[in-house]
């Protein structure tokens, strides 16, 4: 197989495009379709996908790569993608571990669809580990969902939501339904996508409210049963593994690009005191540093764990701290990047025409995504320590 060179799948001339777009969107508070439909001609919902199902046959250290060059264009249209991504992430790591069931995603991907995640829900801290959406079953072998979803990225766009919620009608206890609905559920009147999102940064990934009210899967898009609370289940630790690296990489790249702007912005601006460019101050020359330095230990971090999971690496135990703990790692270090880089550029980064106002607040919602850092050092927490004594 050839090197992989990340503008084989992102061009310069396709970024510079998107990332042009990208003031507009965030002001007019619009989905970026225009995004959306570049990135689908050059195949890019398929990236995930193996080239005998049509797609580009990349492992998750390539993708990593890709979506912090995206993200560097426009971090809310590289974030919205990562919901898609992630679905065909887990059907790529559960295909190389052996279980076929999310073929349908991957074939789905290579064709063109859209597919969202619809796990989030109002103060349900368990995320993966438990749900307020009831799954009702049905007589063919489909389930009735019936809750309401948030941060449904991709909204205005998706063509498949990929859900979980709570069946309790099962003997032999609750369970936990993994599935996909159609998009046609909406038309049919049990899916109102609510035309509620209205943020402060990451405003074009349009991660509107899903309300569902018996919003039928069928039988053939019902992919999983999983028992309540944490567990070691191949499709738990799918979601979790890609959401997490394709998650930390996103901020990487708004950090990159931050650190990218503070420099060229250090060069361009001269100082009336002593003549010489902002790049020529000791004081400029530390803080920069200082960005790099902490920018720096990011990318090697995400390529090893992402490899780890293409590779089928046993950390036992040790995944899910290592996965939460790189994921808050990299939106902590990409605030605090983004933080310096406003004080490198001085008061023009306060004006909302600047992309450092941009990307400081869509850096912001780094801290909103699991694992959160109450989540994450807890977790941490368990793995060193052990769990709390009851």
């Amino acid at each position: 197989m050839p090197p992989f060179d990340a503008a084989d799948h992102l061009p310069d001339e396709l970024i510079e495009r998107i990332r042009a777009r990208a003031a507009r969107h965030d002001a007019e508070n619009t989905f970026p379709h225009d995004d959306l439909d570049d990135l689908r001609s050059a195949g890019y919902l398929g990236i995930l996908v193996p080239q005998d199902r049509g797609g580009a046959g990349l492992g998750l250290a390539e993708a990593a790569i890709l979506q912090q060059r995206l993200a560097g264009a426009s971090p809310a249209t590289a974030l919205a993608v990562n919901m898609h991504l992630v679905w065909t992430g887990v059907a790529k790591v559960l295909r190389d571990r052996g279980i076929d069931d999310l073929a349908f995603v991957q074939e789905g991907a290579a064709a063109g669809e859209v597919f969202a995640f619809g796990i989030s829900e109002a103060g349900n801290d368990l995320v993966l580990f438990g749900s307020d959406t009831d799954a009702a079953p049905l007589a063919d072998g489909g389930y009735a969902f019936t809750g309401t979803k948030i941060f449904t990225s991709l909204s205005p766009a998706w063509t498949q939501l990929g859900l979980h919620g709570l069946d309790t009608s099962s003997p032999e206890g609750p369970r936990l339904v993994y599935a996909f609905v159609p998009r046609s559920a909406e038309s049919e009147g049990t899916i109102e996508v609510r035309d509620d999102w209205d943020t402060l940064g990451m405003r074009a990934t349009q991660s509107r409210t899903t309300v569902l009210s018996g919003a039928v899967a069928p039988a053939d898009r019902v992919v999983r049963f999983v028992p309540p609370g944490p567990n070691p289940d191949p499709l738990v630790f799918g979601i979790f593994s890609v959401f997490e690296v394709l998650l930390a990489s996103v901020y990487t790249g708004v950090a990159r690009r931050a650190l990218d702007v503070a420099v060229a912005t250090a060069g361009a601006r001269t100082s009336k005191k002593t003549g010489k460019t902002y790049a020529q101050d000791p004081d400029i020359r530390w803080r920069i540093a200082d960005m790099a330095l902490a920018y720096d230990a990011l990318p090697p971090q995400i390529a090893s764990l992402a490899a780890d999971v293409d590779a089928l690496a046993d950390h036992g135990a040790r995944w899910f701290s290592l996965l939460a703990g790189l994921k808050h790692r990299a939106t902590a270090t990409a605030k605090r990047v983004v933080d310096d880089a406003m004080l490198v550029a001085g008061g023009s980064s306060y004006f909302t025409r600047s992309e450092l106002s941009r990307l400081y607040r869509d850096v912001l919602a780094g801290a909103f995504h699991p694992s959160d850092p109450e989540s994450a050092h807890a977790t941490l927490a368990s793995a060193w320590l052990g769990p709390i004594e009851s």
